[in-house]
């Protein structure tokens, strides 16, 4: 290599992000069985391979510049910048339209999470706020937030590799939660199902999703 990413070789900062996330990951997804376990086990990694590439040694990229041809004098920024030869200035968009929907999706997260608690301190099923746009709005708002930092911002062999195997980890955990509420709440959960999608809002609710998502500042906990 001519010359390196600026950046790399920050091991220290590499590690400070890690701890950070980490703790908010666990701090709200709180796993308690093993299938929320493994859910939070693949985010971990999807957290310490996107931030030792970033901060640490750009694992893919130089892989790429080895053996698929990348000019390695190009090399100056992350992943989709390299391959489509725009410099700093493909990073700064990429940047940009990364931490946003990182932060759409940490607000959803954090929103949902605080109406389930409240639901769930109340003893009722939650159905206002995010969720009666979604069933499953804090696991929408990780969907996002891991897009748009590990597929966007900072792409990486792993966090690319590891986004799909998260979206189904917890496709699978939501289906699963969904038949123990239905034991709890019997038809008035299946009535709800029935009229909220899963994940996704509507197409023309998405506008009011990510509005709502901005209510965090509500929260006392």
């Amino acid at each position: 290599m001519e010359r390196g990413i600026e950046h790399s070789g920050a091991w220290v900062i590499a590690l400070f992000v890690i701890v950070i996330a980490s703790w908010l990951l666990y701090k709200y997804m709180a796993p308690k069985s093993w299938r929320e376990w493994v859910g939070a086990g693949l985010i971990q990694g999807f957290i310490i391979a996107l931030y030792a590439e970033m901060y640490g040694f750009p694992l893919t990229i130089y892989l790429m510049a080895r053996f698929l041809g990348i000019d390695s004098g190009s090399v100056d920024a992350n992943l989709w910048s390299t391959i489509l030869g725009m410099g700093q200035t493909g990073m700064m968009i990429s940047m940009i339209l990364g931490y946003a929907l990182l932060f759409i999706g940490f607000g959803i997260f954090i929103q949902g999470w605080r109406q389930l608690y409240h639901a769930k301190q109340e003893n009722r099923l939650a159905t206002d706020g995010l969720y009666s746009l979604v069933r499953h709005p804090q696991y929408t708002g990780l969907f996002i937030g891991l897009f748009g930092e590990g597929v966007i911002h900072w792409p990486t062999i792993f966090s690319v590799g590891l986004f799909p195997v998260i979206v189904i980890a917890y496709v699978l955990l939501a289906r699963r939660e969904e038949k123990k509420v239905i034991e709890e709440f019997g038809e008035e959960y299946l009535q709800y199902k029935r009229n909220v999608p899963a994940f996704l809002p509507a197409k023309d609710n998405w506008k009011q999703f990510i509005q709502r998502s901005g209510n965090t500042g509500q929260s006392n906990l």
